[in-house]
């Protein structure tokens, strides 16, 4: 009798106890948030830019910078564009990203590293290509924010969504108006975008001081 008795315990103690509500509460988070995780790519990155931008009307931002500040407003006849880059603000893409490229006189470009940090985020966003959209009457002035196209074989200058650069040249850059795709013009701050073009660089231009930033949506 007791050799049973102590069997029948052990017996009990194996029983899977059953999951307490807060537990499973979590778990549906955790699946939940999986199941939301959205990735763009080529497929899908227009028709979502396209509902986005409808939703979020926001054309104004600005790059902060330890040299000052430099207001943009994008134009709202480049939705896919102006879409794009509030979306990766909200994403907070920009945030610790730099001004890796300055050619003295002629442009400021930012938004790419060889930092993990850099890869990591354009993971979590996606992999895509945005078209041209060089047909609104925008030409490539002083002050003009503008997207470059894709390092890949690129026959149809799709651009880099992740990229921009800043016109700096007095008189403008024109030859770029048929390849490069102007979303936006700055409205604040050109005198920042003079100081960084200023800087002294290495030979793959890109600054010896490092110019951080992030960008805030701000209207």
């Amino acid at each position: 009798m007791i050799s049973l008795l102590l069997i029948s315990c052990k017996d009990k103690s194996k029983v899977v106890q059953p999951i307490k509500t807060e537990t499973k509460k979590i778990i549906k988070k955790k699946a939940k948030q999986i199941k939301s995780e959205f990735i763009l790519n080529d497929d899908n990155a227009i028709p979502f830019l396209f509902e986005y931008g409808k939703k979020n009307k926001e054309n104004k931002v600005r790059i902060i910078t330890n040299y000052g500040n430099i207001d943009i407003e994008l134009f709202n006849n480049t939705p896919y564009h102006r879409a794009n880059f509030i979306y990766l603000t909200s994403k907070k893409y920009f945030e610790g990203e730099f001004f890796h490229r300055v050619v003295k006189d002629f442009i400021i470009q930012g938004g790419n590293s060889d930092n993990i940090s850099t890869s990591k985020k354009r993971r979590k966003i996606g992999r895509y290509l945005l078209p041209p959209d060089t047909k609104k009457g925008h030409k490539h002035h002083r002050g003009i924010i503008s997207m470059p196209s894709s390092e890949i074989e690129n026959p149809y200058k799709l651009a880099s969504p992740y990229e921009f650069f800043i016109v700096k040249k007095k008189d403008g850059a024109y030859h770029l108006d048929k390849d490069y795709t102007a979303f936006g013009k700055v409205i604040k701050g050109m005198d920042v975008v003079d100081k960084i073009s200023n800087l002294e660089t290495d030979k793959r231009e890109w600054p010896l001081d490092n110019v951080r930033f992030k960008v805030e949506i701000i209207q």
